[in-house]
Order: structure tokens, then sequence, then C-alpha cells
């Protein structure tokens, strides 16, 4: 058995890299790539405490599939974005969407 300190530990750090990704990329490829891995550590927390707080029940999974498809939708939308954007900038920088204003 694995002890759930090691899922939490594993969770924190996929958030945090995934925050660090987000705040420091300026890529939007990468930065949407962070957000999945912080969606990912939500999920994996919501999994774990429902293992810990309710073992029979599967309330927390249902909650973590929800959250898998959510995730999907978005990286869905989120591309085609980052299409058009290319499309009209000719590059994903977060600096060049600013050359759209004009």
């Amino acid at each position: 058995m694995i002890p759930v300190i090691c899922y939490f530990v594993l969770s924190s750090l996929l958030f945090f890299i995934g925050f660090w990704g987000f705040v420091t990329r300026r890529n939007l490829i990468a930065m949407l790539i962070s957000v999945e891995l912080i969606l990912n550590a939500v999920d994996m927390n919501f999994a774990v405490f429902n293992r810990v707080l309710y073992p029979g029940e599967m309330e927390g999974f249902f909650f973590t599939l929800f959250s898998i498809g959510v995730s999907a939708a978005e990286s869905a939308v989120a591309i085609a974005i980052i299409i058009n954007v290319y499309r009209n900038v000719k590059g994903i920088q977060v600096d060049r969407i600013q050359e759209m204003k004009n």
C-alpha cells in the first residue's frame, strides 16, 4: 500500500509545477499544458480525498471524471483559439497578441 501522503506530495508537485509553468512561460501551448497539470493535480486530490474520507463511495471519482471531461472541452476550445491566433499573428507568443489590438 502506498501511503496517502505520497499522493498528496505528488499532487502538490504537479500543482506547483503547473503554476510555475503558467506564470513563467509566454508560449500559449506551454501555458495550456501548465493549466492541464494544475487540473490533473485537482483530479488526483478528488480521488485521494474520496478514498480516504469515504472508502466505499464513488463521488470523488465521479467528480474526477466530470473534471476530466471539462478539461478536454477546455483544451479543445483553447487549441482552436490558439490556431486562430497563429493564423492572424503568425506566432503563439503572448506578447505578440498585443499586435491584434492595433
